[in-house]
């Protein structure tokens, strides 16, 4: 299920359950952005796949009972106990038990909870169970007892500082949190959709539920997680706060072009559709 999709995430607190609605609503609908501006997986087996995030793509198409947008977090009432519900309904993998994995495929967590789990009759869950069971959804946003943001391609060093910084600045400082749910609580659930789905193909042109592309409002959510890292005012031993984690997000967006698109670039250009080129070059 994981072959080809290697990632970079990052998993963030929160501070109540009011705190997780508001982040979880924030970084789903704004977890395309991240898959198009860290697009990394434009080749397979060598050769162009049609795809700028090819591992993203592959997420829309895994499972949709453990995968997705998960809609209902945009729902009025969403909290704990409606996450707990939809966990409740993911088809089981396993239970862990005295170093052994015992297959419960497609079995029911809430039948595991009234002993009537076919692989364990008469069993219970314990604490880990549940722990190990939240582990098997892989919607763009996980929440477990920290929110998982999963939407990013695997890339070169800057990326691993660059995804943190864009989403420790949009969600760790309440006045950016509000300013980007502002910029996207008018979207519809369908737009929302069609949005990821576009995105493993068009990236930044992947157009946007109100109009326009991803392209489009890049540079205002840069905007706002560079002023929620500079709100948090945490400082390098020469004064320097974590905005500057974002330049390589900055370049992205001033090029309009993504990792993959430069990769594609090269390949089509001086690598002369050699791909063994990427190993000597550096992003």
């Amino acid at each position: 299920m994981m072959l080809r999709t290697c990632t970079i995430q990052t998993n963030l607190d929160y501070g109540s359950e009011a705190d997780m609605v508001q982040k979880f609503r924030v970084s789903l609908a704004l977890q395309p952005l991240a898959t198009a501006l860290f697009a990394n997986s434009p080749f397979t087996e060598g050769k162009p796949n049609g795809f700028l995030s090819y591992r993203s793509h592959i997420w829309s198409d895994t499972d949709p009972a453990r995968t997705g947008m998960l809609p209902f977090v945009f729902e009025d009432g969403f909290g704990y106990e409606r996450y707990v519900d939809y966990m409740l309904d993911v088809p089981m993998y396993f239970v862990y038990r005295d170093g052994k994995y015992i297959d419960a495929a497609g079995q029911s967590f809430r039948d595991f909870m009234a002993g009537k789990l076919p692989a364990l009759p008469g069993e219970l869950p314990t604490d880990s169970d549940w722990v190990d069971h939240l582990s098997t959804a892989f919607p763009e946003v996980r929440l477990k007892s920290f929110l998982e943001m999963r939407g990013a391609d695997g890339g070169p060093t800057s990326s691993i500082c660059a995804l943190p910084a864009l989403w420790v600045g949009l969600l760790y400082d309440q006045t950016a949190l509000d300013a980007a749910w502002d910029l996207v609580k008018g979207w519809s659930m369908e737009g929302r959709e069609a949005l990821r789905n576009a995105v493993p193909k068009l990236a930044l042109d992947a157009p946007l539920p109100n109009g326009g592309t991803l392209k489009d409002i890049a540079p205002e959510v840069l905007a706002i997680a560079r002023s929620g890292l500079r709100a948090r005012a945490r400082l390098n031993a020469v004064g320097d706060d974590e905005s500057g984690f974002l330049a390589p997000l900055d370049d992205i967006v001033a090029s309009g072009k993504v990792p993959a698109q430069r990769l594609l670039d090269l390949y089509h250009g001086e690598w002369g559709g050699d791909l063994g080129r990427v190993y000597e070059q550096a992003f």
